[in-house]
């Protein structure tokens, strides 16, 4: 019975207002999803983009929850959903000809990862 409920055990990292398009931060996430604690940490730090170290530490505070709100060790920890969702535009005007103002759309995000208690490799990626 303990072991069910256990499986069901998760902790996830919410970060909000990233200045980055959602696809970019994608092509990292599709990587980790499914991985385990230990892999997932390794993998962004050998791929060549510069948001990496952001993945990096929203998996390290995912496990840190897990680690102090359930009692979980993090080495039995996967990751079972990584997920992005654009969120509003940062606006930006540049100035045109005769007085005219040009608007700039930057992209902004926010990116949930969950890891759970589990066998690792049961999500499918």
């Amino acid at each position: 019975m303990e072991n069910e409920r256990r499986s069901e055990v998760g902790a996830r990292a919410l970060r909000k207002n990233i200045r980055v398009s959602a696809t970019k931060i994608r092509r990292i996430l599709n990587r980790i999803r499914g991985c385990s604690y230990g892999e997932a940490l390794v993998l962004p730090e050998f791929m060549p983009y510069k948001k990496c170290s952001l993945v990096s530490q929203l998996i390290l505070s995912a496990a840190a929850n897990a680690n102090a709100n359930f009692g979980l060790n993090k080495s039995d920890l996967f990751i079972s959903e990584a997920r992005v969702e654009t969120s509003t535009y940062l606006r930006r005007f540049r100035p045109r000809a005769q007085g005219r103002g040009c608007p700039i759309k930057k992209p902004v995000c926010k990116v949930t990862i969950k890891s759970n208690f589990n066998e690792v490799g049961n999500i499918e990626r």
